[in-house]
């Protein structure tokens, strides 16, 4: 695959201009190995820690390369958002270091610990709707009222480069990386890890995970066209993306080989293991690539092969975490 030969809204050079940006403002996050999952597989399993990232997920990477591009006039009519939660806290503190007023627009379903931490950064927080959909089409309502410059979740060549950084991190660490496993909800984090690693070596299998309940962008690939997909909420709210993005979605259909989904028991049994086995505390969208993993249905992706998943966020409330191990130990909890 010459990704030189495709006409793709991102490009590697984009994504090596945000990685220079962005040096000395986001962490670089660990890759460690796991030697549980790589127990439990028949492959060399590592994690990139984005739960350690600031704001506790990736979408700093992206949000602050994107605010940092906008203009004068742009950054003087203060920025509006539509987030799930952890995009939320990305563009909140950016703003904040920026110095630009924000206001974001968030589910009410969000989870509290999300919610709470952006009116932490400083952010304007209005609630609507139950889905991240809702607040989205309230979103694009509420920019038209006010002239507010809008910072696009995923679909923005400067938020899929600043995710892609994540690709350019792996491949320091991990040159010889043979398969990538990576959450998909509006396709952001997959487009720019996809150009970055494919880039440098095309036989890279990049795998995108979604939930069963909510997978617009496995539906749209297998569709042919971009499709809606919402059967029910999903523990992976982060995720929980009905329609993908356009521009996310010609590079996902270029130049990801896969997209697999996994059940909401199967999430919570790779959460269970990350903070059981891993010592990690991750929300549903995080685990999603090691749900794939865990559940087997990767498994020709893994085997004898050196394989890195996305841990892509830490944001989940202590009640989710509880019910979740309630789930598994019962009475052993209490």
């Amino acid at each position: 695959m010459n990704l030189n030969n495709k006409s793709l809204p991102l490009t590697i050079k984009d994504i090596k201009k945000a990685y220079e940006l962005l040096e000395g403002k986001v962490r670089k996050t660990p890759l460690v190995k796991s030697f549980y999952l790589t127990s439990k597989t028949d492959g060399e399993i590592y994690l990139k820690l984005e739960n350690m990232q600031l704001t506790g997920s990736f979408k700093f990477r992206g949000a602050f390369n994107k605010i940092s591009h906008l203009t004068e006039e742009e950054r003087n009519k203060g920025i509006i958002a539509c987030s799930a939660g952890n995009h939320a806290q990305g563009v909140a503190l950016s703003a904040r270091l920026l110095r630009i007023k924000s206001k974001i627009i968030m589910p009410s379903s969000a989870p509290k610990a999300k919610v709470e931490a952006t009116q932490g950064y400083g952010s304007e927080i209005i609630l609507y709707g139950d889905t991240f959909d809702d607040a989205k089409d309230y979103c694009a309502k509420v920019r038209d009222e006010t002239g507010e410059t809008f910072i696009h979740p995923y679909d923005d060549v400067y938020i899929m480069a600043g995710q892609g950084t994540i690709g350019i991190e792996i491949l320091d660490d991990l040159w010889d990386v043979e398969t990538v496993i990576v959450p998909i909800g509006g396709g952001g984090i997959i487009s720019g890890i996809a150009v970055a690693l494919k880039s440098f070596n095309p036989s890279i299998n990049i795998i995108g995970v979604q939930a069963e309940n909510v997978h617009g962008m496995k539906a749209s690939i297998d569709a042919g066209e971009i499709v809606s997909n919402y059967t029910a909420p999903t523990i992976a709210d982060g995720c929980s993306v009905k329609v993908p993005g356009k521009l996310t979605y010609e590079i996902v259909k270029e130049l990801v080989n896969e997209i697999v989904t996994v059940t909401e028991e199967e999430i919570e049994v790779s959460m269970k293991d990350l903070l059981q086995r891993g010592k990690a505390v991750v929300e549903g969208a995080g685990a999603l690539a090691t749900a794939a993993i865990l559940s087997g249905k990767v498994a020709k992706y893994v085997k004898d092969k050196k394989v890195v998943a996305i841990i892509s966020g830490g944001n989940v409330d202590l009640e989710r975490i509880s019910s979740v191990c309630e789930h598994f130990f019962g009475n052993e909890v209490k």
